[in-house]
């Protein structure tokens, strides 16, 4: 397992879909605060469009102006007429991650990585995989599991609120059982987790509960379907502010008491044990890394 590449702190509050035969929409989301880009080569683009957006996708990734921000190519199954095209296409590029649909087995994740393999592409390349199908959940642990390049696991609830026959409600409720199983397995191998989508773009107060939802639930971001979202996400995958500096006021604390030979030790009143600590670091990291972020990305137009 690459220890390196999985315990990589980086924003991923943002993560937009964005169509990879749509030229003009790949260049306008150079200038979109996301934090993550999934330019996609499977459900948004047409069969007869997939050769003409792959050849949009390469381009653009030899390309700059994305400032720190994450690219992500979703490809199609290595079980089309495309998917192994768009693979070798990803390995040869500048890329930071693949995004393989419908994982269901570990065996699909190590074709992958075969295939990654043998078209030389960069240890750094990771592999991300869409958790969207009953037989996916079931065996989240061994996709979790199967290959170090494994760096992301993105849940499909569309998908999945189809496969079980289910009701995509607010509460999504009939989804907990996937939700929590796939949360379980990516704290457990120490992978990200990113929410599924919200469809519907008119209900911006049910989007905003997705998001809150979402970040209770313990997911570090949301994939996107529209730029409307991405500010909304930006703000509720963010740490509160007075979070970040409680943490740091713990952190300074534990550390002077390290220094004194103490171990568990009172801040303001409140009893603090190392997982506190280890939350606290957590949440700096991750202000620290939205900071240096937003340092390099550009910024939307206003």
């Amino acid at each position: 397992m690459n220890k390196t590449m999985r315990a990589t702190v980086r924003p991923r509050r943002s993560v937009l879909y964005m169509p990879g035969s749509n030229a003009r929409a790949l260049d306008k989301a150079r200038s979109l605060p996301a934090d993550g880009l999934i330019l996609d080569l499977e459900d948004a683009v047409a069969p007869d469009k997939k050769a003409t957006g792959r050849e949009q996708i390469a381009a653009t990734l030899k390309q700059s102006g994305y400032g720190g921000r994450e690219l992500i190519v979703r490809i199609n199954g290595l079980d089309t007429p495309w998917g192994a095209d768009d693979l070798a296409m990803v390995a040869r590029s500048a890329a930071n991650a693949i995004l393989i649909p419908k994982v269901e087995s570990a065996k699909m994740v190590q074709e992958a990585e075969e295939l990654l393999a043998a078209a030389s592409a960069s240890t750094s390349l990771s592999i991300w995989c869409m958790m969207e199908t009953p037989l996916g959940i079931l065996h989240a642990e061994e996709i979790a599991a199967s290959s170090g390049r494994v760096e992301c696991l993105v849940m499909g609830t569309s998908d999945l609120a189809n496969d079980l026959h289910a009701a995509h409600t607010r509460e999504r409720t009939p989804m907990m059982t996937s939700l929590g199983l796939c949360l379980l397995v990516a704290r457990a191998f120490g992978l990200a987790i990113l929410d599924g989508v919200h469809l519907d773009l008119a209900d911006d107060d049910g989007f905003a509960h997705s998001c809150a939802q979402g970040k209770e639930l313990g997911f570090d971001g949301k994939t996107l379907i529209h730029p409307k979202t991405i500010a909304k996400a930006n703000e509720v995958f963010a740490p509160p502010p007075e979070e970040v500096a409680w943490s740091r006021k713990i952190i300074a604390a534990h550390a002077e008491a390290l220094r004194a030979g103490k171990g568990a030790i009172l801040v303001d009143g409140k009893l603090i044990e190392n997982l506190h600590v280890e939350s606290a670091n957590r949440q700096v990291a991750l202000a620290d890394a939205i900071k240096a972020l937003e340092a390099v990305a550009p910024s939307s137009p206003r």
